[in-house]
């Protein structure tokens, strides 16, 4: 067992999972678990973070764009790390050099945010694929509607934004409330999908996890695609798409082989007709931490 990517693992479908039920399900002591988390995370391997459903925020569109650059990677990546419509920002071998994902409020925001793309300084030319249906994510939470947030809300999520494995006294501190009245505010904006907690590894050819980009036209037969993507144990996001590519998705593996691995069971399957993949040799940026205001009610 990789002690390391299973502890991340679970970290990611449960960020506040407590040092006990993480020991047990790894099957180690709590002791050799609090100290490998505590080593991750004081060194940036992995940050366990809350992040806002984007239904919540309002950003209703979110789309995948590649860029080929005409010069340097980095002058554009800049431009696209000050973007706040931008949660993902990373270079790539491959067709394009540059992809980022974008989040925006509507159609016509995003052909706006594509014209300031297009504009940058070293953008050659852009290709634009839509999310239609995310089918797996980490930081995609499925908001449910009906949720107000106040004051003391913010405050808390503000915090878990920084920290997502905060504890309750420390987040009461913040906000004046006892630990037990801070759990009962958290656990309800995580049932209600307005955050979820989970964990974000550092990526790249200088880090422990290699991350590899996946776009894939489909046939008849895409379900059992679809069912692939949402159990398989390497991909670590995956959406319907509109555009170039009828699906995409994020594999991570800790070597070279286990990715080439996990794309050759993507071209086995029935559903798969053609496939596009690009290798991230640096994720630049990944932040889905949001402003809250104004306050969002449905």
């Amino acid at each position: 067992m990789d002690f390391d990517a299973e502890l991340i693992r679970a970290l990611q479908e449960d960020g506040r999972a407590s040092i006990l039920s993480l020991a047990q399900r790894l099957g180690q002591s709590r002791a050799a678990v609090a100290a490998r988390l505590r080593t991750m995370l004081a060194d940036r391997t992995v940050r366990v973070v809350a992040a806002v459903d984007p239904v919540f925020l309002g950003q209703h569109v979110l789309a995948h764009v590649s860029i080929r650059t005409d010069g340097s990677v980095e002058l554009v990546a800049e431009h696209l790390r000050d973007m706040s419509e931008t949660v993902l920002v990373s270079a790539v071998g491959g067709a394009h050099d540059v992809v980022t994902e974008v989040r925006v409020g509507s159609m016509s925001e995003l052909h706006d945010l594509l014209a300031l793309i297009r504009a940058i300084d070293g953008v050659l030319d852009i290709s634009t694929i839509i999310y239609s249906t995310v089918i797996k994510g980490f930081f995609v939470s499925e908001y449910h509607g009906g949720v107000t947030l106040d004051t003391i809300d913010e405050a808390l999520i503000e915090q878990l934004q920084a920290d997502g494995r905060k504890s309750f006294r420390a987040l009461g501190e913040e906000v004046r409330l006892s630990p037990s009245a801070v759990a009962t505010r958290v656990q309800r904006l995580i049932d209600a999908g307005v955050i979820k907690i989970s964990a974000v590894e550092a990526r790249g050819l200088a880090h422990r996890q290699l991350s590899m980009g996946v776009g894939m036209t489909l046939g008849d037969d895409d379900e059992a695609v679809i069912d692939e993507l949402r159990r398989g144990r390497g991909v670590d996001f995956a959406a319907r798409t509109l555009g170039r590519f009828d699906a995409v998705a994020t594999l991570v593996e800790p070597s070279a082989g286990a990715l080439y691995a996990s794309l050759e069971r993507l071209r086995a399957l029935p559903g798969v007709t053609r496939i596009e993949a690009w290798l991230h040799l640096a994720v630049l940026k990944e932040d889905y931490a949001r402003t809250l205001r104004p306050l969002r009610t449905d």
